[in-house]
């Protein structure tokens, strides 16, 4: 019986299962996982609100949308919109400062501008110059720069075209979130949250869409089958992470999910199959990942500012 065992392990099929198997192990030591838990699971702290509107007859009031933490070394800063609580208010930028990222100190020039609508926004930081996407009045991405961080000059609406070259079509183009790689940048925004789509340059001036189709969808899944908005791009272990949000809620007021989805090339998208990272019925959106020197942690923006903490294995 010996003998015929060991016949068995030497025939061909045998030694190619034992080597799929070996490399799967492997694999896995490696962190080959497209959604590793450092990603996607997370908790809420212990106290989780860490920011909100001020109330009251403040210019910030209330606080809505995406909102985007920089963390250098051991400097936060949040930038957040706020507005007044009053009918037609006009949204505002606000920044707020930590050493932890859970106690947050108003800053005492807030807001920091207010000369034009702005709204929902990103930063990249680029060399010595920080690059605010944002929307601003009507859902139209605009850009805004600065030296410092706190005193910005606006720019101007972002000129996109369709991969033909013509403008594309008039109406809202929000959620502007940019990537910078090798000389070029890339811009995803929604239109209405209808789906996302994804335009280059290599200038600012113009963007030109790399498909005229979305290249991250609503659905199939009830969680965003209605509304889809890109809130950030990770990298992560040799893969891209689009943070997103999305909502299955027809009516109003909705309900929105946070989610995460992979990619390779920043076109081409798989979706998390454990999506949404949060329950539904938590209502959290506009999240982004920060990482605070040893874990990421997620934040939700709307309508308050909440932390999230990765759950160990």
């Amino acid at each position: 019986m010996h003998a015929v065992f060991s016949g068995w392990l030497r025939t061909g099929a045998v030694r190619s299962l034992v080597a799929l198997l070996l490399l799967s192990v492997t694999r896995l030591a490696a962190g080959d996982d497209e959604f590793p838990p450092e990603l996607t699971r997370f908790r809420a702290a212990d106290s989780p609100i860490v920011f909100t509107g001020a109330g009251g007859n403040a210019w910030d009031a209330k606080i809505r949308e995406r909102g985007w933490i920089l963390r250098e070394g051991d400097h936060w800063r949040l930038y957040y919109t706020g507005y007044e609580a009053v009918e037609k208010p006009q949204m505002k930028l606000g920044l707020a400062t930590s050493r932890d990222g859970f106690t947050w100190t108003r800053h005492p020039d807030n807001p920091i501008y207010s000369d034009h609508w702005v709204e929902d926004m990103m930063i990249v930081r680029q060399a010595d110059v920080y690059y605010m996407f944002a929307e601003g009045l009507n859902d139209q991405a605009q850009l805004l720069t600065s030296r410092d961080g706190l005193k910005w000059e606006r720019r101007g609406p972002l000129e996109i075209r369709t991969t033909n070259g013509q403008p594309i079509a008039a109406g809202p183009y929000g959620t502007p979130t940019a990537w910078f790689e090798n000389g070029v940048w890339n811009l995803f925004y929604e239109r209405s949250d209808q789906g996302v789509w994804l335009a280059r340059s290599t200038d600012m001036k113009t963007w030109t869409n790399v498909s005229d189709e979305p290249v991250l969808k609503m659905g199939p899944e009830a969680y965003d089958r209605v509304m889809i908005a890109l809130n950030q791009i990770v990298q992560h272990q040799g893969r891209y992470y689009a943070l997103y949000h999305g909502s299955g809620t027809p009516q109003k007021p909705r309900l929105w999910t946070t989610n995460i989805a992979v990619s390779a090339d920043l076109i081409h998208w798989k979706k998390f199959p454990g999506n949404p990272l949060l329950p539904e019925s938590d209502n959290k959106s506009s999240g982004i990942l920060v990482h605070d020197g040893q874990q990421f942690r997620l934040y939700t923006m709307h309508p308050q500012v909440q932390v999230h903490l990765p759950i160990s294995k």
